[in-house]
């Protein structure tokens, strides 16, 4: 069988070859979005720490950059149009267009509530307590993976899920603040239930994303995560929008700029490049759900929490510390357990193409 069979094979890590692309091209697909979803991540966290340290304070405002960034996914999207195909050779239904409209407005507001429990969370929490919530959303989508993707699990994937939730954990064990001046029990109670609630929300949004690639959208092509990205994060925003000037918010973003510690046109780039950040990150985020699974895709978010210190220490001169390393080397392991688990299925779907290439041989002989 050649490398570019047309066929989708299920295997314990996830979905294995896209139509038409030979192994080593979906590994440098996989390798691109691992690198947006790092590099994106990082950036957000960084930029977000950035704003906050300065005196940027609006919730409405840290939230619509999370998604208000799309129209930059326009460029590669028209740049580089794909043939679409069925997600497989014996599927010919597709669901009508307004399903589709239907499934993106409700992942959009899906999206927007997510976004919103953790800007709560974070407002009323401090970075360690926060952090070690948001290590929670794995554990949460091993379940959902399990029940709605019919993920199959093994020693290295369990291994790997372990370790990064550990590694997540002592990152934030180690953080030396607590809960924040002037936040009440109240509301660090609601941060941490809104904290908590946004971790099952967002591993829930993973397990749906991969569903809805594999039972309605049902294409093989790069262009339909792009289409994901854009339309949610345009349904997304234009809630935040309407929150933004609902709650009147918008009336303090004047002051907060002028007051901003480096200045408005610094206050106006921070912004713009969280925004870009937010979907660097998020594209990759859609598509290694995409192209591998909704496990894999939190997997690499995990692994880029327990990074990011690393990015920090060269922007912030963050101190690095026993902890920290340790963590990143928990991380390291988890992913590279994870990546094991891929390297033994590509050896067991070409053990099998070989099996199928000798029996389709074999059968013109036995005829005769």
């Amino acid at each position: 069988m050649p490398d570019n069979e047309d066929t989708v094979v299920v295997t314990q890590s996830g979905i294995l070859p896209l139509a038409k692309l030979k192994r080593w091209q979906w590994w440098v697909l996989v390798a691109f979005n691992i690198g947006f979803l790092i590099i994106g991540q990082a950036a957000v966290v960084l930029l977000g720490q950035f704003y906050y340290d300065q005196g940027g304070n609006s919730k409405w405002m840290a939230t619509l950059v999370q998604t208000i960034g799309f129209p930059i996914l326009l460029i590669p999207y028209f740049l580089f149009p794909s043939i679409t195909t069925s997600s497989s050779p014996t599927v010919t239904r597709s669901y009508s267009l307004q399903v589709i409209i239907l499934l993106y407005v409700v992942l959009g507001v899906l999206i927007a509530g997510n976004n919103m429990l953790y800007s709560v969370g974070l407002l009323y929490l401090s970075a360690s307590t926060y952090s070690l919530i948001c290590a929670t959303q794995l554990a949460f989508n091993v379940v959902f993976s399990y029940f709605l993707n019919s993920q199959k699990f093994t020693a290295l994937i369990f291994n790997s899920v372990v370790v990064l939730s550990l590694s997540a954990s002592l990152l934030a064990i180690n953080d030396d603040s607590d809960k924040p001046t002037g936040v009440s029990d109240k509301n660090y109670a609601l941060g941490f239930v809104a904290t908590l609630g946004a971790s099952g929300l967002y591993a829930f949004l993973l397990s749906i994303m991969q569903l809805s690639f594999q039972k309605v959208i049902k294409k093989e092509t790069f262009s339909v995560a792009l289409e994901m990205q854009i339309y949610t994060s345009f349904v997304a925003t234009c809630v935040f929008v309407i929150g933004l000037f609902a709650s009147g918010e918008w009336r303090t973003l004047s002051g907060e700029m002028n007051s901003f510690g480096k200045g408005g046109m610094a206050y106006v780039m921070t912004l713009v490049w969280t925004a870009v950040a937010w979907q660097v990150c998020s594209v990759g985020v859609v598509g290694l759900i995409f192209v591998v699974s909704s496990l894999f895709s939190n997997v690499i978010s995990t692994l880029s929490l327990a990074l990011t210190p690393l990015a920090a220490l060269v922007v912030f001169h963050d101190a690095m510390n026993g902890a920290k390393v340790i963590a990143m080397l928990m991380a390291l392991w988890g992913f590279c357990t994870y990546i094991y688990q891929n390297y033994l299925d590509d050896v067991a779907v070409k053990r099998r193409q070989t099996d199928d290439d000798d029996a389709t041989e074999s059968t013109p002989l036995l005829l005769a």
